[in-house]
């Protein structure tokens, strides 16, 4: 059989049902094979970076390994961002792109290069296929390597010809694999030990929790030992229920900020995640003098990998979470039950104290003009169903849409890891795919949508219900607040106004855009518009745009 027929039997065999892609010449292989396969879809996207960015958060949203194909070096440098967004969050790819001849490849052949080194940097293998025999293995283990944990992306390399070479080596079906790893018994006790000597202990929850769908085991340790929970700065999901008394929020990006927010705890156990992902350097540790540190991973990559550990285990989530709790509770005095108790009640009563905080702040902000971003995340909160799925890239209106939205755990939240922006657009596409039975809506900064705004036309394209909401500020927000950081931190002495970071002259038109791609779009200025316009938009089941305008910072 040609190599093409063993790359599509090599997708079915593994559960593809989805390609997602932007096509090109040394693509046609593929494309004219795509008829003979019905079962899988080709989502097309008009630009790599959506391509990459909605695989990834498919990947994410159904735990599976899913595939991205682009077009030679242009292409996959187009991707290098959503593919280096996919690497920092964990999500299982496979990325192809076609290559040129091989017969042509010391000639230098137009969009040729060397897509293997371009890739290398962002996957956790890289590599060509160089003839038809190779095909079959490179793929089985291409997926297998994608899934291993920590999972990732990994790149293959296509070249058109090897696609039409004949081979006697056939598709090869998904190893049978069981990965789940049991926690080590006396790991786990000398864990629990150190737990019933703390005094004030806090959990750092990573993904891997809501990856594991470990949030009510989660929930049952926090509870039983008093424990605040945090968020990652930056993360993907929401691995622990946000209306929980003993949730707290996300970390700051710093060393010396995150120390603070952690107070006076003399023990912080960190829950799979990489640990921690910083913007700016601040001298010192992340956690409090004399804190102990503990550490529970699902691959021995990351454990103490970043951090020194007073312990470490390398478990499953659910099983290592739930054993450790049995653990706790077999072994724990009445004394420390009384003190976990009133732990507990403590952390009610602060999260209490937050929310009529936060309301006072709602309260004076309801009014302002352009609207606030409390009482615009208000008013989407009120607009919203209760089922719906939130595709977050707001930024620095994310802390005003986690006070107003409570996240049960996984599949509740998506987010995007690395930095980089563009993804929620171009996730909402991938996340919309994979969840169709829940409303989807992405928010996303003014900014931020223009890296991908593209993904309109994906939506349209595939008839995908997505309401997309800008928060229309017409500036580079998170920049201008860098800005004020980077001179108090380096002394700058620089005062004048903020360089380049306005999106003005001219200004952007949202509705205009997305009605060129295919999809209603809508502009509110005042906010008693915003929750009736969401509630429409939902039930229209049809892509749609919501621009809302908001306060900037000047």
């Amino acid at each position: 059989m040609r190599g093409r027929r063993v790359l599509m039997e090599s997708l079915v065999s593994h559960g593809v049902r989805h390609i997602f892609g932007n096509p090109g010449t040394t693509e046609t292989p593929l494309l004219e094979s795509l008829p003979a396969y019905p079962q899988i879809e080709y989502v097309m996207a008009l630009h790599e970076g959506v391509t990459v960015g909605a695989a990834s958060f498919y990947a994410q949203a159904t735990g599976r390994a899913a595939v991205a194909n682009l077009h030679v070096a242009p292409g996959l440098g187009n991707a290098i961002g959503a593919l280096y967004g996919a690497f920092k969050a964990n999500s299982p790819l496979v990325v192809t792109a076609g290559q040129q001849d091989t017969r042509m490849r010391l000639t230098n052949p137009l969009l040729s290069h060397d897509l293997v080194a371009m890739a290398a940097p962002v996957t956790k293998w890289s590599v060509q296929v160089e003839r038809a025999d190779e095909l079959a293995p490179i793929l089985r283990r291409a997926f297998k390597v994608a899934t291993d944990s920590p999972k990732g992306p990994v790149f293959v390399s296509l070249p058109i010809d090897v696609m039409e070479q004949e081979t006697a080596i056939e598709a090869i079906g998904p190893d049978r694999l069981w990965r789940s790893a049991q926690p080590d018994p006396k790991g786990l006790l000398e864990v629990a030990a150190l737990l019933l000597k703390a005094k004030n202990p806090v959990i750092i929850a990573g993904d891997d929790v809501a990856r594991s769908k470990a949030e009510a085991e989660l929930v049952a340790l926090a509870e039983a030992i008093g424990a605040s929970v945090w968020f990652e700065g930056l993360r993907h999901h929401a691995s622990f229920p946000t209306s929980h008394p003993n949730y707290r929020q996300s970390l700051p990006s710093d060393a010396a900020q995150v120390r603070k927010a952690l107070g006076d705890a003399d023990l912080v156990l960190l829950l799979g995640g990489p640990f921690f992902e910083d913007i700016w350097y601040a001298a010192g540790s992340h956690f409090p003098a004399g804190a102990v540190v503990l550490q529970i991973e699902e691959s021995p990559e990351r454990l103490a990998f970043n951090c020194h550990l007073d312990a470490g285990v390398v478990g499953e989530m659910v099983t290592s979470l739930g054993s450790l709790t049995n653990a706790v509770r077999s072994r724990a005095t009445p004394e420390f039950r009384l003190a976990a108790k009133r732990r507990n009640e403590a952390l009610s009563k602060l999260r209490l104290r937050e929310k009529e905080a936060y309301r006072a702040r709602l309260e004076k902000s309801w009014d302002r003009e352009p609207n606030s971003m409390p009482r615009v995340a208000a008013e989407l909160r009120r607009g919203l169903p209760e089922d719906v799925v939130i595709v977050d890239e707001s930024i620095t209106a994310s802390l005003d849409l986690a006070r107003s939205f409570d996240y049960r755990g996984f599949g509740d939240y998506f987010g995007g890891r690395g930095g980089g922006i563009g993804q929620g657009f171009a996730g909402a596409i991938g996340i919309k795919i994979a969840m169709p039975d829940r409303p989807v809506v992405a928010v996303s900064g003014d900014g931020s949508a223009m890296y991908s705004i593209q993904a309109l036309w994906t939506a349209a394209h595939h008839r995908l219900p997505i309401v997309f909401v800008i928060l229309a500020n017409r500036q580079y927000r998170i920049l201008k607040h860098n800005v004020d950081v980077w001179r108090q931190n380096f002394e700058a002495e620089t005062q004048h106004p903020y360089q380049q970071m306005d999106l003005t002259g001219p200004e952007l038109d949202f509705v205009h855009l997305a009605a060129g791609m295919g999809v209603e779009g809508v502009r509110i200025e005042k906010a008693d518009d915003i929750a009736p316009t969401l509630r429409s938009a939902v039930a229209a089941n049809r892509p749609c745009l919501v621009e809302i305008a908001i306060e900037g910072k000047r």
